[in-house]
């Protein structure tokens, strides 16, 4: 396995950038976009190195579909789909291994295999073995707001201020890590785009996402190829590449500093040129 600097100083040398890129690499069969497609563990390490030559700071490997109405997996069928890639992405390429998972159990198996980031949908609300297993490990933890649970989250969400309502809610969630004992500096919060959310709730977020900035957490946004997206321009899952760099753009803006996207290459030129044009 690779020798890695610890989590805190690699965070750190991330946030000091313009922005950063987690790529997604999904080892599912049934994930909203790229389902099946890297379900092997040769096509999914393949795909996770391409995203690092693309410009990946992150690669997010994960086992389990977290899109509407998805259906939970064991622990056990989760952790195999993800071991075996970690293993190999962290002995064979220079960036960030993230372990995309709510399960303690899955995320040590990960930690142990190389990875270095636990990105957590449910903020610790499934599985309360989470907040103590990123605090005896240095590793970053992503923290996002979300509402039920992946299979039922989209059944009539509601809510009468969705940026403060969210805002409170994931800082809620983020307290209880820091007195679990998880340092702030090893903290990245994200609003949770499509989770538990209108097209309504989405856009305001994205309009009000300096509460959240504000927070003094960096942020983290996924907006790739989301439904929102797909509202907004007609378009199909895959037809939304462009449609998902205009909402990264518009976050980048509004001063997120992290995105998780499929489309690497791509989102690197759009917000290198973006930053460029913006820088003083």
């Amino acid at each position: 396995m690779r020798a890695q600097q610890p989590a805190q100083s690699a965070l750190a040398a991330l946030l000091s950038q313009p922005f950063a890129l987690m790529g997604i690499l999904n080892v599912t069969p049934d994930s909203f976009f790229d389902g099946g497609r890297h379900a092997a563990r040769e096509s999914a390490v393949s795909h996770g190195l391409a995203m690092v030559e693309a410009g990946a700071d992150v690669i997010d490997v994960g086992g389990e579909s977290t899109r509407p109405g998805s259906q939970s997996v064991s622990e056990e069928e989760e952790t195999r789909r993800v071991v075996p890639v970690i293993e190999e992405l962290a002995r064979r390429c220079r960036s960030a291994i993230s372990v995309d998972t709510s399960k303690s159990g899955v995320a040590r198996r990960a930690l142990d295999a190389g990875a270095t980031w636990v990105n957590d949908v449910s903020a610790g609300r499934f599985d309360p073995g989470m907040p103590a297993l990123l605090a005896e490990n240095d590793c970053i933890a992503v923290l996002m707001h979300s509402r039920q649970t992946p299979k039922t989250m989209q059944h009539a969400p509601h809510y009468d201020d969705p940026v403060g309502e969210a805002v409170g809610e994931l800082l809620q969630q983020v307290a209880v890590f820091l007195s679990a004992g998880v340092s702030k500096s090893r903290i990245v919060i994200d609003p949770g785009i499509g989770f538990a959310k209108r097209f309504e709730d989405n856009i305001a977020i994205m309009r009000g996402l300096r509460a959240f900035v504000d927070t003094g957490y960096p942020v983290l946004i996924g907006t790739s190829r989301k439904a929102f997206v797909g509202q907004i321009t007609g378009r199909p899952v895959d037809e939304r590449m462009w449609g998902s760099l205009g909402s990264v753009a518009a976050a980048c803006i509004n001063g997120a500093k992290i995105f998780r996207v499929h489309d690497v290459a791509e989102t690197r030129d759009c917000l290198r040129v973006l930053a460029a044009c913006l820088s003083r």
